[in-house]
């Protein structure tokens, strides 16, 4: 196993990890803002870790990106849409989606009530999991019926 065959496999295993993580995050920002809930500990946690979670993933995908064959850099890259989709689309709306979490969960901390704290997880989580989502749709044109 090469390093870029090893990397492709961590890239691929950890989202599963990311989008838990995430996803917890969010059904539960949203349902303790909704219920009017305490913000806890582990709140707090849970909410840290989906932000580590999605910046280690970024760093594995940006070493995956620097030893990928795919990645060609030049006028050629923009013309042919797999190539086009992971060298641009797909990098750039990972650190959008990204940067939108790491907002969000700043925008947490600076909150001193716990509506604000889970309200600010809510929306900012959410809106970077719609992006990774929709970006991750695209990777099969197929499914969207545009091959």
């Amino acid at each position: 196993m090469n390093a870029y065959s090893f990397f492709l496999h961590l890239h691929s295993g950890f989202r599963y990890v990311v989008f838990l993580l995430v996803l917890l995050a969010i059904a539960s920002a949203w349902l303790r803002w909704l219920g009017k809930q305490p913000y806890t500990e582990a709140n707090r946690k849970l909410n840290l870790f989906a932000l580590i979670s999605m910046h280690t993933q970024l760093l594995i995908g940006l070493v995956l990106y620097f030893l990928s064959p795919l990645v060609q850099f030049g006028s050629q890259t923009m013309k042919q849409a797999d190539t086009r989709y992971w060298t641009v689309e797909h990098l750039t709306a990972m650190i959008i989606a990204i940067i939108l979490v790491t907002i969000g969960h700043g925008k947490s901390k600076k909150n001193m009530t716990p509506a604000g704290k889970h309200q600010s997880i809510a929306i900012y989580y959410t809106a970077a999991l719609l992006i990774i989502i929709a970006t991750i749709m695209l990777s099969n044109r197929s499914l969207l019926g545009m091959s």
